[in-house]
């Protein structure tokens, strides 16, 4: 988001309202809201905040984490992942959209099409205020390491593959394959 203001109680309400397509919000919606206010405060105390998404299975968190520790090493960073923003959210995707309309940059770890972060994938490439700060750091396997963990399938969706294609076109898609490589991608995010 251009605007680094910090929003108030109202704005983060109608956008939590909107988004759970609902009139009005109940009281325990409101208080969720108010909170989130707090919850959101280190967005605007930096310069730039990276929203970092992926698998949070394991071993994939470790990486979430390594990809996060990277980026808060720059100066006036503030990288977090969705977990970090604790909070009672009684709905987790609204959160997502609240927490992605305010950070500056959205960062997928994509690994494969099991659990992770697929509906988040989606709005990376469906929605376009979105899609302009989406950057995806891919895993890429060797033949070995496919035949292994995925019988030697292809481990991303067509859908996925899609969104991955309009992104690498835009610069904005990374490879890696070791957590070195993982490394080496991050360092190569704005």
């Amino acid at each position: 988001m251009d605007d680094h203001s910090e929003p108030d109680v109202e704005d983060i309400a109608d956008r939590a309202a909107e988004y759970a397509h609902l009139d009005t919000l109940s009281p325990r919606e409101y208080e969720q809201a108010l909170d989130a206010v707090a919850e959101l405060t280190p967005l605007f105390e930096y310069e730039s905040s990276y929203f970092v998404l992926g698998s949070y299975g394991t071993p994939e968190i470790h990486r979430l984490q390594l990809v996060k520790d990277r980026l808060n090493r720059r100066s006036d960073v503030y990288a977090f992942l969705m977990v970090d923003i604790r909070g009672e959210w009684s709905n987790t995707l609204v959160k997502f959209r609240i927490l992605a309309d305010y950070a500056t940059y959205l960062v997928g770890v994509a690994e494969h099409d099991r659990s992770g972060f697929l509906v988040e994938q989606g709005m990376f490439f469906l929605h376009q205020p979105y899609f302009e700060r989406a950057h995806v750091l891919k895993r890429e396997y060797d033949q070995s390491t496919l035949d292994e963990e995925f019988d030697g399938s292809e481990p991303y969706s067509a859908l996925q593959l899609d969104g991955f294609d309009l992104l690498d076109r835009e610069g904005r898609l990374f490879m890696w394959t070791d957590e070195d490589g993982l490394i080496a991608a991050v360092e190569r995010l704005p």
